[in-house]
């Protein structure tokens, strides 16, 4: 199982990649958040308007998928993160993760800066750690 388990209406309205089966994974073991990001994907309209807005907040974008996944009960969740240095607890400045439900983040971003993007995916990274 890959990119199968996507509905086909997703796969043709987007460019996915995944690494390490991720579509699998979520598809048998998380079944009722897959079918939520699904159904989100496949409900999410581009609007020209959502593009032109300018910047300085959360894009239409962002605002519109944020809704849809609370809509369905995921929640903005912050983690406490530190690592230790000989024995000394050092505190990881971290933000919050957009939607969480279940044990599955979902970080929605449109135009976002790659220092943040790199953030995003080095916290995601940690927290997969935790498993």
């Amino acid at each position: 199982m890959g990119l199968e388990s996507i509905p086909r209406a997703v796969r043709n309205k987007y460019h996915i990649d995944e690494r390490g089966h991720a579509s699998a994974i979520l598809a048998s073991d998380y079944p009722n958040e897959f079918r939520d990001i699904m159904d989100c994907l496949a409900a999410f309209v581009l609007r020209r308007t959502h593009i032109l807005t300018p910047g300085g907040g959360r894009s239409p974008i962002s605002a519109a998928l944020d809704a849809f996944l609370q809509g369905r009960g995921w929640r903005e969740k912050g983690f406490d993160i530190q690592i230790t240095i000989d024995g000394n607890p050092v505190p990881i400045p971290t933000h919050k993760i957009d939607n969480f439900k279940n044990e599955v983040g979902a970080e929605v971003e449109w135009n976002n800066k790659t220092e943040f993007y790199d953030r995003d995916l080095n916290n995601f990274r940690l927290l997969k750690v935790l498993e």
